[in-house]
């Protein structure tokens, strides 16, 4: 991505978690986010392993301090993981982190001899973490309608089909919004600053519950604020989230999540093994985000819908562009993305209309997109003043009214699209399982799309409108 709008990003995301010093992995790379000064790993045997590998190689370099090496989280958890300190997570900048880069190291013949992963970063998982530059919601004229259109049909709470979002959770003044009359759950936690300017991915968890009720009118939907700094969470902390939601109100048919973590491997995040253990266990099918880096590397969760012990479990959902034809120029690909879905200027709810709220854009001052392609993209925004994309600018930033609609774009809503077709798919063929739901309505479905090259299947609801892709201009 482009390496400015990283740094705005890693900026912004730093700000809304100013107790967790942060890196930029890996090494001098910029990937993924990850935590300072500490390293994960499975409790029990795995753990004193790694603390005294890690104690002996750090006392054996002279330039590496090993009196930081310590436990730092309880030794037992639900998800299964321990925090271990293995430097100051103060010193040193964001570039990088080198006794969190030694330790992995350390483990490197431990990990050959044991044939398994024992140690990782504390990765940072978010709903955009390097995201396709500054993409925020733009307001909509109620009279232009949602995008998709509400489908047709009836809500019917005996056989209503249950979908967890796990997001930012809800606006305050959601219950306004006739389109949420069957959502519930968790409250925005801080909607606003100081200031009265609404907060980075504020909304999102609602546009994305307007998504599936549109979508598939016979939903109970919930949504929890578990992703509530910046849209996003450690991965020490990932796990005990996603089963603490699924403890409030039971496992769901569908689990919609739009957030997640590239990590530089190919099997999965040490933090939330423990959840996806027992969700294989259950009959809920997760529907994941595959990411907006516009990247081929695995993205998880999303990608342990390319796992052989996953494939049932897991649907990975990419973004088309704007006319549904093609990828959007910020989606992840791969083969192990596994479904498309419109992705660009889906319009959704992002408040209630009770309130209107003012809103400070927060989009990207660039004026094409990283990639160079030939079309616009929700990389390409036009120039104005932003209190985050363009810190210390003396302007009186951008501000605007939502009164209900916006505009958004991302992988993030081209996953409750799919999410709420398959559960529509559940309620029209009387398909109580949503994991058979989703092949049966796969297998029957005639629509593809072009990614990169590649002809992949692509879901587009019946209401979708295809919005118009213009050229960019040339680049000088």
């Amino acid at each position: 991505m482009a390496p400015q709008r990283f740094h705005e990003q890693f900026e912004q995301i730093q700000r809304s978690m100013p107790d967790v010093p942060l890196a930029m992995g890996p090494d001098d790379s910029a990937e993924f986010i990850y935590e300072k000064g500490y390293v994960l790993v499975r409790d029990g045997e795995d753990a004193r392993v790694v603390e005294d590998t890690v104690r002996a190689h750090f006392t054996a370099e002279p330039d590496l301090v090993q009196d930081h090496v310590r436990r730092a989280s309880p030794q037992t958890n639900r998800s299964g993981i321990t925090r271990i300190q293995v430097g100051d997570p103060g010193e040193g900048d964001r570039a990088g982190d080198r006794p969190v880069a030694h330790a992995l190291r350390a483990l490197r013949e431990s990990e050959g001899r044991a044939g398994r992963r024992l140690v990782s970063r504390n990765h940072l998982v978010s709903i955009a973490v390097n995201s396709c530059p500054g993409d925020e919601p733009a307001p909509v004229a109620q009279a232009d309608g949602l995008n998709p259109g509400p489908v047709e049909g009836t809500y019917d709470a005996d056989s209503a089909i249950g979908v967890l979002v796990v997001d930012t959770g809800l606006m305050r003044d959601f219950r306004s919004s006739p389109l949420l009359a069957h959502t519930d759950g968790d409250a925005q936690i801080k909607e606003c600053d100081d200031d009265g300017v609404l907060q980075q991915y504020v909304g999102h968890g609602t546009f994305i519950a307007g998504l599936v009720a549109a979508v598939a009118p016979n939903t109970g939907i919930t949504v929890r604020n578990s992703l509530n700094d910046a849209g996003a969470i450690l991965e020490s902390e990932f796990g005990e989230k996603l089963f603490e939601a699924v403890d409030a109100g039971g496992w769901p048919d569908i689990l919609s999540l739009s957030a997640g973590t590239s990590n530089g491997r190919t099997d999965g995040l040490l933090g939330i093994e423990a959840f996806m253990r027992e969700l294989r266990e259950q009959r809920t099918l997760l529907v994941a985000a595959a990411g907006n880096n516009g990247s081929a590397t695995p993205f998880w969760p999303a990608a342990y819908a390319d796992l052989p012990d996953y494939q049932d479990v897991v649907v990975s959902v990419g973004a088309l562009r704007g006319d549904g034809e093609f990828g959007a120029c910020f989606s992840n690909h791969g083969p192990w993305v596994k479904v498309y879905a419109p992705g660009e200027r889906l319009t959704s709810v992002l408040t209630g209309f009770d309130a209107p709220m003012p809103y400070v854009y927060q989009h990207s001052t660039y004026d094409t997109c990283r990639y160079g392609f030939g079309y616009s993209c929700t990389c390409v925004s036009p120039r104005h003043t932003g209190v985050l994309s363009e810190q210390g600018g003396g302007a009186k930033p951008d501000q605007v009214m939502f009164e209900g609609f916006a505009h958004w774009s991302g992988t993030s809503f081209a996953t409750p699209l799919v999410a709420g077709m398959i559960a529509a798919h559940m309620t029209a063929q009387a398909e109580n399982d949503p994991r058979v739901a989703r092949y049966k309505m796969l297998a029957a479905n005639s629509g593809y799309a072009e990614v990169r090259g590649a002809h992949v299947p692509a879901l587009r609801p019946s209401t979708w409108r295809p919005v118009p892709v213009t050229p960019s201009a040339p680049r000088s």
